[in-house]
């Protein structure tokens, strides 16, 4: 395993812990959270589709722990800081507060697995726009990057990045610039998402991050991950 790999394993690890437990009493309080909800879910309906007779490619374990670090672990029902009912690793319930309508599986509070279980299903949307927005091949730790990514930020901002662009492209020393771009949201930049930024970077490139320059000429502006990039 790749250091890169071992050190996010390793810090998912020590993330994964349950607070309220699972499988009590129905939860009649919701509280708050400052805690962004993933771009994947404020996506428009129309959704990318992969070709007939094409699989979803999986996204290897290392991916899914950093995923899993960045979003964290709640084991019971909150609102986000966009006051939408949340669980697990950044699960979207609905777009509206906690009320007590909720599944009653919800409202008893999910285990670590279970919420495992429901980050696979979430991210297949970003696995579906990578691998058919990216015209290139890609290793296991570009494609978990990206994915991770992707389901940050949303597709239809990685469908207009800079970042895609440079992939398709095959300039691979540029991409590091370009996924630290993504580190502000509501026009403040901030820390988790600079290491999320950081750590999807070292996961694209499996630890051996290449010394390079930026383009000449390139805009390295910060972009706000809810207004994406301007052309």
């Amino acid at each position: 395993m790749h250091k890169a790999q071992t050190r996010w394993a390793g810090l998912a690890l020590a993330a994964v812990t349950l607070i309220g437990g699972c499988g009590g009493p129905e939860q009649t309080e919701f509280p708050s959270e400052d805690r962004m909800t993933a771009g994947i879910f404020l996506e428009p309906e129309e959704r990318a589709v992969l070709p007939a007779g094409v699989a979803l490619r999986p996204v290897f374990e290392p991916g899914l722990e950093l995923t899993k670090v960045s979003e964290g672990f709640r084991s019971r029902l909150y609102n986000d800081a966009a006051r939408y009912c949340t669980i697990a690793y950044g699960h979207l319930v609905k777009l509206a507060p906690c009320d007590g309508s909720e599944p009653v599986e919800f409202r008893r509070g999910v285990s670590e697995p279970r919420g495992g279980e429901l980050l696979v299903g979430d991210m297949a949307r970003a696995q579906v726009t990578v691998m058919t927005a990216v015209t290139r091949d890609l290793t296991d730790g570009q494609y978990a990057a990206l994915c991770d990514f992707v389901y940050n930020v949303g597709s239809g901002n990685f469908r207009k990045s800079t970042l895609l662009k440079v992939v398709n492209a095959g300039q691979h020393d540029q991409v590091p610039f370009q996924f630290l771009r993504w580190t502000r949201a509501g026009g403040r930049e901030l820390p988790g998402l600079k290491s999320r930024r950081e750590a999807e970077v070292e996961i694209y490139f499996e630890g051996a991050v290449p010394r390079a320059a930026p383009a000449a000429g390139v805009d390295l502006s910060p972009i706000d991950i809810r207004a994406g990039e301007v052309s």
